[in-house]
């Protein structure tokens, strides 16, 4: 029942995403990203490479990795967790798995800080993201070695009202978008 609702809140939650997508909102966002991040300057820290109208966090990524390396997240099969490559903005980039950019040389790294991407958030920090579960399965990973903050990144007009959610579906830390940040 549950996994039906998500996958029915997909295509309505990537409209709102496209209809809210715009350069402005974004760098406001970015702004607010960058504060809550810069605490943590020095953690290893990963984000990702946009696809679609997600919000791009190289900027973030690009000054976290100036204290700390930066990873960008890696497919390495179905029902499996993500794994994470060393990133800088000019390293050599080749195709991954569903054609999402990764670093070419296979530098490993461990993130402590995670920017998330998502389709759609509620305020209790429940995302709602493609339907692999990749996400969840790295943070459960991620967690049980020690403290990891994974932070969502949206625009605030991708929240919804209590998400469905599954006992494997982990909550975020934080939501930053254009016009908050969200504390679940």
């Amino acid at each position: 029942m549950i996994v039906a609702a998500k996958a029915a809140l997909r295509a309505e939650a990537q409209a709102r995403r496209a209809a809210v997508h715009d350069p402005a909102r974004g760098a406001e966002a970015l702004a607010r990203l960058d504060a809550v991040l810069t605490p943590h300057l020095g953690r290893p820290a990963a984000g990702y490479l946009p696809i679609r109208s997600e919000l791009d966090p190289r900027p973030a990524m690009a000054a976290l990795g100036r204290a700390g390396p930066v990873g960008v997240p890696v497919i390495e099969g179905a029902a499996r967790p993500l794994s994470f490559r060393l990133w800088t903005p000019d390293c050599a980039m080749e195709r991954g798995p569903f054609g999402v950019s990764i670093p070419s040389e296979p530098r490993p790294m461990v993130p402590e800080v995670l920017i998330v991407p998502l389709l759609a958030f509620d305020r209790r920090g429940i995302r709602l993201g493609y339907g692999g579960g990749y996400y969840d399965r790295t943070l459960a990973l991620l967690r049980a070695r020690g403290p990891v903050l994974a932070v969502g990144l949206a625009y605030a007009g991708q929240e919804l009202p209590d998400l469905p959610a599954e006992p494997t579906d982990l909550p975020l830390d934080l939501i930053v978008t254009e016009a908050e940040v969200i504390l679940p």
